[in-house]
């Protein structure tokens, strides 16, 4: 176990760990650390506290000290200069003509650094830009691109709740949405309806997605055949997943049906609907098989039927014998006897 502290930098944004060393840091304290980025006044959210070495990415960077307030007043003095350089920036973008959209500058706690971030739907030459930039400001500029859930994050707002949207109030990082927890908690398919302000599915749909598969194992799927503890069969019409309640299609006497709602945990599946969609297939693709059968049984027995007729009509055709010249080898012997 390695004692460590947890720090975030921006809001919402990723905690980091670092040493504490030989000071005492707790709760809500101010630390100045050293990133990639440089020397940082950043937030602490954790105080000292132990954390498995598994979690722990060496090195493991040490507190330069805790903020004093000549530190506080600094880092107020670079957020207002942050305005100042956006404003600049955004003048700058127009004066080159470039297709990127500002949207948020940073001032590193030592102003080695200004970082701007910027959307834009394919690659900027910014070079011309950033050169600009640096003979303005005579410090080190970065310019980083990002995509539509980073520049929300950045912004922040409102969502289709009415509460401030959760990538830019508590979530530290994006985790992966897909379209299959909408189907598991039965929402609209509407893109419009489970779409954030970025565009994207909802990060929200991730918060209740094992509750949701845990209650979703209990239910029968809509389609199947079910049976009731009183014997009632019946085929399952839809389903209230957090009632646990299901609604099923009943064949009563005269072919009359009636839909009757029962507990989830009185009904014993008897059939699945992938299963009778299954059997369903098996018994259309043997008609078929019988109906090719069929049809061609009868051509063979049309072309045998037709096989006898023509040869009855060859049986009723006028023999043509051929018949030679008739010889009257006798009398003309005779006669050619006499005229000799």
């Amino acid at each position: 176990m390695t004692d460590v502290i947890s720090v975030k930098f921006r809001r919402a944004g990723k905690l980091y760990f670092f040493s504490p060393g030989e000071f005492t840091i707790k709760t809500g304290d101010h630390v100045i650390v050293e990133t990639a980025r440089g020397v940082e006044y950043g937030d602490v959210v954790q105080g000292t506290h132990p954390v498995d070495d598994a979690l722990v990415i060496p090195p493991l960077k040490e507190v330069l000290r805790p903020a004093t307030e000549e530190d506080t007043a600094h880092e107020m003095e670079n957020r207002s200069k942050e305005e100042e350089a956006f404003r600049a920036c955004k003048e700058k973008i127009g004066k080159h003509g470039l297709d990127m959209k500002l949207i948020s500058c940073e001032y590193t706690f030592d102003n080695s650094k200004i970082l701007f971030y910027f959307t834009s739907d394919g690659r900027v030459d910014f070079r011309e830009l950033v050169k600009d930039l640096a003979s303005q400001f005579r410090t080190r500029i970065e310019l980083r691109q990002v995509g539509v859930r980073d520049e929300t994050k950045m912004l922040g707002g409102l969502g289709s709740c009415g509460r401030p949207l959760c990538c830019a109030s508590y979530l530290n990082d994006f985790v992966p949405v897909s379209i299959k927890m909408a189907k598991e908690q039965n929402l609209s398919l509407n893109p419009v309806k489970i779409s954030g302000v970025c565009g994207r599915l909802m990060c929200c749909l991730k918060n209740e997605e094992e509750v949701y598969e845990e209650l979703n194992r209990k239910l029968p799927g809509v389609g199947d055949v079910v049976e009731a503890a009183d014997g009632t069969k019946g085929e399952v019409h839809s389903v209230s997943i957090l009632k646990q309640l299901v609604k099923v299609v009943v064949t009563l006497p005269g072919d009359e049906k009636e839909i009757r709602e029962f507990p989830a945990d009185d009904l014993t599946i008897k059939l699945k609907r992938k299963e009778k969609n299954r059997q369903r297939q098996e018994e259309m693709q043997h008609a078929e098989e019988l109906k090719a059968l069929e049809k061609k049984e009868k051509g063979s027995i049309k072309e045998n039927e037709g096989g006898k007729e023509e040869n009855r009509h060859r049986d009723r055709r006028p023999r043509n014998r051929h018949r030679g010249p008739k010889q009257e080898g006798g009398r003309n012997g005779k006669d050619a006897g006499s005229n000799a």
